[in-house]
């Protein structure tokens, strides 16, 4: 039994202000993440890195979020959404602000550290509390402006990182890198007074809570027999029960294809110059512009995806995104001498096709598990997938170094082969289902409810 009076409910002011409270940790993650490649080379000669320790302070984020992820996903189960999800923020307000002041390379790996295990554990809090409170019609487009908060981001990271850099002048990247102090201030604002999940709480047994919450934050009354339902369907579980029965299959299915996602994405993300330059791009503004158009259509991309998911449904526009996603790269390790304007295009097509999965990264996790695991599963997805994320980061250059430019994208290719095969095999269809029902779907591709499989597989 759904949850009638939540995912029926009409969007209110409340409901928009959760859903840019929420998509305020994305937006802080692609600022953070991108802001020190801008800071980077002011701090290496500053503090005399060598070029070892740049690489570390580069992914250390990346070891942060991995941990936090895994650490925070499963309290979030345990201690409800929110009291973490305001804690998470603090830490990364305090963070950046201590990277203002830091003398030595070691004091800079520790804050980037904590830095990137803050943002590790806002996905699984954050993502978690906005699907449990979305209406059906809405989740898809709700979760969808999670990751285009988080491109967003990263756009304005540069653009504010250079803009402070030129007018601070030497040192200037202590204020490009304490500037996520305020975008961190503004988002704690915006997440005051955010109510507890009222899934969450009639899970733990508080259903006269979740009753005045309901009746407070929707103005609707509900019955006993309704909470029950939902109390029913929603048992006490573990981060093991991701391990088990139907939930192993889930959990194989969004770490493989968020991770055969997430490699490609982040090599042309962070070394759009260097693969445009192995194409044979001599002059640095092309190479520039070609990286700042292609990371603009990362972001385009996923306006129709949100679309798309709503009418095509989830399975669908996953399996021709991969499918498609493989064509330009095939085409790129073919015809490695192509025009200019081939190489921009093929990178542009990937990136626009790349929408409707990185939409489904956030939206997949929190509709295939129920209320008792929905952060944990979150929580490891995002952790398993930056292991990926951090070996293609690492792996690129030396692959453009040591094999060359066809090879390296013969690899991205068949990478992303391996997420479409993971994607026909296991996608479930989701869209127009409530919580309760995506999430007891036992059937791989019709997505047919089937509780008492799932129940079984619960503590």
């Amino acid at each position: 039994m759904s949850l009638d009076v939540v995912e029926n409910a009409k969007v209110s002011r409340f409901h928009r202000k959760l859903i840019a409270a929420c998509s305020g940790g994305p937006l802080l993650d692609g600022y953070l993440l991108s802001v020190i490649g801008v800071a980077l080379p002011g701090l290496s000669g500053e503090l005399e890195l060598t070029d070892g320790t740049a690489a570390a302070i580069g992914v250390v984020a990346l070891v942060g979020m991995f941990l936090g992820g895994l650490v925070v996903g499963p309290l979030t189960d345990l201690f409800g959404r929110r009291a973490m999800y305001t804690i998470d923020l603090a830490v990364l307000l305090v963070s950046s602000v201590a990277c203002v002041f830091v003398a030595e390379a070691w004091q800079l790996l520790v804050l980037r550290f904590v830095i990137g295990f803050a943002i590790g554990a806002d996905y699984p809090i954050a993502t978690s509390l906005l699907a449990e409170w979305c209406p059906r019609e809405q989740r898809g487009r709700a979760l969808g402006l999670v990751i285009v908060a988080w491109y967003l981001g990263a756009m304005l990271a540069y653009c504010a990182g250079y803009l402070i850099e030129a007018l601070a002048g030497p040192g200037g990247w202590r204020w490009t890198l304490g500037s996520a102090a305020l975008l961190s201030a503004i988002v704690l604002a915006l997440r005051h007074g955010t109510p507890e999940s009222p899934r969450w709480l009639v899970g733990k047994g508080r259903v006269e809570e979740a009753r005045k919450l309901l009746e407070q934050v929707l103005d609707a009354r509900v019955s006993d027999a309704d909470l029950a339902g939902v109390s029913d369907d929603v048992k006490r579980g573990s981060v093991m029960a991701l391990f088990r029965g139907v939930y192993l299959r889930r959990t194989m299915f969004v770490t493989i294809f968020y991770t055969c996602q997430v490699i490609p994405m982040w090599a042309i993300l962070i070394f759009g110059p260097q693969l445009l330059s192995a194409f044979g791009f001599d002059s640095p503004s092309l190479s520039l512009f070609g990286s700042a158009l292609i990371s603009a259509l990362f972001l385009l991309g996923c306006l129709p995806a949100l679309r798309v998911l709503e009418s095509a449904g989830r399975r669908k526009a996953i399996i021709w995104s991969f499918a498609l996603m493989v064509v330009p790269l095939v085409v790129l390790g073919v015809w490695v001498q192509a025009p200019v304007w081939v190489v921009i295009g093929c990178f542009c097509l990937y990136a626009f096709f790349a929408g409707a999965p990185g939409i489904l990264e956030w939206l997949y996790p929190n509709e295939l598990f129920p209320t008792a695991i929905r952060a944990s599963a979150v929580g490891m997805a995002v952790a398993l997938s930056r292991i990926g994320a951090a070996a293609g980061t690492y792996l690129v250059p030396v692959s453009l170094d040591h094999l060359g430019v066809a090879p390296t994208m013969f690899i991205g290719a068949a990478i992303t082969v391996a997420g479409l095969v993971a994607c026909v095999a296991w996608a479930e269809e989701t869209k127009g289902r409530s919580l309760e029902e995506s999430s007891a779907s036992g059937v791989t591709g019709t997505g047919t409810p089937d509780v008492r499989k799932v129940r079984s597989t619960l503590p």
